[in-house]
């Protein structure tokens, strides 16, 4: 992997190589490569979340005096989310430096959301270690608080899950179910995939490092859908 090339596009050198190297191997990679001598990426990951919270959160505090607790978290988390981190991901090209599995690369790791979201916080764990809080700072305010002026003027940040209560009462008299389909990961690492129900009607799903999360990505999903579409699924449901 041409590490260079990266360090050129996030206008970042690094001093140790191996901590950047270390930010994109995955866990599957090891399985096949008993000589790798670095460890998998999550502890970075653990590392890079909490700074990404932190740098984050700061910025909210000083730059937003007049937005209540309530707002700043939903700002907050529309920012960090799987979905927002693996976008980040993809314009910066990072599944194309992952080390992993043969197996976990013809299944579609490289453009996976999820995996590409670990390996921001992965970097963000890295860049901190390698070169302290204002540089890391620095990544986060260029590639993910760039986003904030959109989310706050399209309302991206509002709570999906009640949008999407108050409309399906409205239009269907229905209140929206959610149910876990899939958990998977260790403990300090989970997964969890939703759908989201009206009655029997599965409308959609989301993804998310927590079930809350995971219930907001199927929530907004299901809220933007065709509801004259959704209207004749209910129909034929019912009959």
């Amino acid at each position: 992997m041409d590490l260079e090339e990266l360090e050129k596009t996030l206008n970042i050198k690094f001093r140790n190589k191996n901590l950047l190297k270390n930010a994109f191997i995955h866990r599957s990679y090891l399985n096949e490569h008993s000589e790798e001598k670095l460890p998998n990426n999550e502890r970075l990951e653990f590392l890079g979340d909490s700074i990404l919270a932190f740098v984050v959160s700061t910025y909210l505090f000083q730059n937003h005096p007049d937005s209540q607790e309530g707002d700043l978290t939903n700002f907050r988390a529309s920012l960090v989310n799987s979905k927002s981190l693996s976008e980040v991901a993809k314009r910066l090209n990072l599944g194309k430096f992952l080390y992993l599995s043969r197996g976990e690369e013809t299944t579609g790791g490289r453009e996976r959301e999820y995996l590409l979201a670990n390996t921001v916080e992965s970097l963000i764990g890295a860049i901190y270690l390698d070169s302290g809080i204002e540089k890391v700072s620095s990544f986060i305010k260029n590639y993910i608080l760039n986003n904030l002026e959109e989310i706050i003027e399209k309302e991206l940040y509002k709570d999906f899950k009640s949008k999407m209560q108050e409309r399906s009462q409205e239009v269907f008299s229905i209140t929206p179910i959610y149910q876990v389909i899939v958990e998977e990961g260790p403990d300090h690492n989970k997964k969890f995939r939703v759908g989201v129900y009206l009655g029997k009607l599965l409308v959609s799903e989301g993804e998310g490092k927590s079930k809350q999360e995971a219930e907001q990505e199927a929530a907004k999903t299901a809220y933007e859908f065709d509801w004259n579409i959704l209207r004749e699924r209910l129909k034929k449901i019912l009959k």
